[in-house]
């Protein structure tokens, strides 16, 4: 904040580009900004407790488990040492419990309502408990942490199940268990990124098989009756159901400024600020989530989609007139920054579609560092246009003319001179856990996808 005054009391010209000059608690701060460094990590338990390996996303994990473990403890005399049938009884509820958490917690309006309450909150509470509430993308580690729990439950009904009920019913708990843990295997994060979209067809028909697997215990062995059973079954199965009652092939432009990228344009939909629309060419089989821009001057949405992969590839170069898409716009990360009075958004490459909605619709106070490989060309010249009118200030670094930058430094030096709250961060999986981490490390709130799905 500059104040001619304090200026020319303390004999320093804060209007040099040199200076940055700061107003907090009501006290005039002044930094240079060519000396601005990365200063050093806290103490080693804040480094800890700020780690990937402990991020908000494991820690839900463990708090699924926890609570499990509190119910075994809890009802361990039932569990152990009361007649088979209550206890097998009370195991079934557990698994379809966990699994009816695991699912639900994925669907697209839940999403939409978790992401709404948290960043509701007003940008004057304290900057740690917003900098929590900004970890709500992590919901993950619930669903991961029930459907680890209802694995267990499940391989537990097996034990009970030996000798005590018809064959059928133990044999469908086997078939069962062993596709649960076929499909925990695949979703090891190692497996998920080398075979994805094994594992994404894993996880569909896995899932439908699954389900299936549900009725057929419950339809044949289960006395009937309208209950926790029978309800949590009609939910599971709607909410499998409910994406494809969004499904439509719908047109699209295509427009490619490089054989890097390619902007794909919708007349409609997509209005849903953040959010992110699936799209497919084969229904069935895969599906690929990318970020929603709006036009800022009229309806529809673009969609920036760069080459990083076999689906990807064939998109680029084959420019297909019409697409499918499925579900409903569905809130990302970069809805956090309702949370801050300014956040600081820094993408590399392809990334730069998901920073850009929030950037256009200003309804948040930001600045931008972007480092890709000459921008205009890969991406156009209309769209680095469309980033500079929306934010002047902008660092975009072309790596081509100045190579690799340190993000991280880079960041670290942003993030001082635009005197933001916050740091969102859109970018390759290794890169954005440096910087996120980093930044963490060092007592700033950074965010940034964690590649769970």
């Amino acid at each position: 904040m500059y104040n001619p005054a304090r200026s020319l009391i303390e004999n320093l010209d804060f209007r040099a580009p040199n200076f940055l000059v700061r107003e907090q608690n009501k006290t005039l701060r002044v930094i240079d900004a060519h000396k601005i460094s990365l200063p050093n990590q806290k103490s080693i338990l804040y480094r800890m407790w700020k780690h990937p390996k402990l991020m908000h996303y494991n820690r839900l994990i463990f708090i699924c488990l926890i609570i499990n473990l509190f119910i075994f403890t809890k009802y361990k005399s039932v569990l152990l040492n009361y007649d088979l049938t209550t206890s097998i009884d009370l195991i079934s509820r557990l698994v379809l419990g966990n699994f009816l958490i695991a699912l639900l917690i994925r669907n697209q309006h839940v999403i939409n309502l978790l992401f709404y309450f948290a960043t509701s909150f007003s940008t004057h509470w304290p900057l740690g408990i917003r900098w929590s509430l900004g970890k709500i993308y992590h919901f993950g580690g619930v669903h991961v942490g029930c459907a680890i729990a209802g694995t267990f439950w499940t391989g537990y009904l097996i034990f009970l199940k030996f000798s005590t009920v018809p064959l059928g019913s133990l044999i469908l708990t086997i078939l069962t268990f062993i596709l649960m843990v076929s499909m925990a295997i695949i979703a090891l994060p190692k497996n998920r990124a080398q075979y994805h979209d094994r594992f994404e067809k894993t996880a569909r028909f896995g899932g439908w098989l699954l389900l299936v697997l549900f009725w057929a215990e419950y339809l044949l062995y289960l006395e009937y009756e309208v209950g926790f059973m029978s309800i949590g079954l009609v939910a599971l199965t709607l909410n499998a159901i409910h994406p494809w009652l969004y499904l439509k092939k719908v047109r699209v432009k295509t427009f490619s400024p490089s054989n890097h990228a390619v902007i794909a344009e919708f007349d409609q939909g997509g209005n849903l600020l953040g959010s992110s629309t699936t799209l497919s060419q084969q229904p069935l089989l895969e599906w690929h989530s990318f970020a929603n821009i709006p036009w800022p001057s009229k309806n529809g949405f673009r969609l920036i989609i760069s080459r990083a992969g076999d689906w990807t590839g064939n998109f680029i170069d084959s420019c297909p007139k019409e697409v499918w898409v499925k579900g409903i716009p569905t809130a990302g990360v970069g809805n956090v920054e309702k949370l801050f009075k300014k956040v600081l958004y820094v993408a590399t490459g392809s990334g730069i579609g998901p920073c850009l909605p929030h950037l256009i619709a200003d309804e948040v106070d930001s600045n931008l560092v972007w480092s890709t490989r000459t921008p205009e060309i890969t991406y156009g010249q209309e769209l680095v246009d469309e980033i500079l009118a929306s934010r002047p200030n902008s660092i975009i670094w072309d790596t081509v003319e100045k190579g690799k930058p340190n993000m991280l430094e880079l960041t670290y030096k942003a993030f001082i001179e635009s005197g933001a709250e916050a740091v969102i961060c859109i970018s390759n999986k290794k890169l954005t856990w440096e910087v996120v981490y980093g930044l963490e490390s060092r007592g700033i709130p950074a965010f940034g996808a964690i590649w769970d799905s």
